[in-house]
């Protein structure tokens, strides 16, 4: 049975109507509140991160020093509930499916500056202070993303930057 997926487009009457608030529950029972109303989510004081079908959140790690991109990883409920409670990112990985404390195997450990979050919520951005050599990438790069994508006649190219 396909899963039911929200209207790309809701029309002025539906988008009036209250949501159905609910919560998603980590595996240690804290729940994690449910997004409110737009008004709500985009204005708010209140944190309601929007996970995705899967229970996940996109987090992009950024050197809050220099500001580089380092990374794009993937957190559940309860990797941000540790990333906020211990001030260290916790990654959920989902080609191991479980939860990764960043810096573990590889020195290359993040501390938590500050932690913002996007208009809707669906995303968030971690500015972190890199400990080890200072890299974030498996490959021993400083960044995940050492390519550029270049436009060519005979399609698109990678080159290292």
């Amino acid at each position: 049975m396909a899963r039911r997926r929200a209207p790309l487009y809701r029309s002025p009457e539906a988008a009036a109507r209250p949501r159905a608030r609910r919560t998603v529950e980590t595996r240690h029972g804290r729940p994690v509140p449910a997004p409110g109303d737009k008004t709500e989510l985009e204005e708010g004081a209140l944190f309601t991160p929007r996970f995705d079908r899967n229970g996940l959140i996109a987090a992009i790690a950024v050197d809050a020093t220099s500001g580089d991109v380092l990374m794009l990883a993937w957190m559940n409920a309860e990797a941000l509930r540790l990333t906020l409670e211990t001030g260290i990112v916790h990654y959920w990985s989902r080609s191991r499916g479980k939860l990764w404390r960043k810096g573990d195997d590889s020195g290359q450990q993040q501390k938590v500056v500050d932690i913002r979050t996007d208009c809707d919520q669906d995303a968030i951005l971690v500015r972190v202070e890199v400990g080890g050599d200072g890299g974030a990438c498996h490959t021993g790069r400083r960044s995940c993303f050492y390519r550029l994508v270049t436009a060519t006649p005979s399609g698109a190219r990678l080159r290292f930057t």
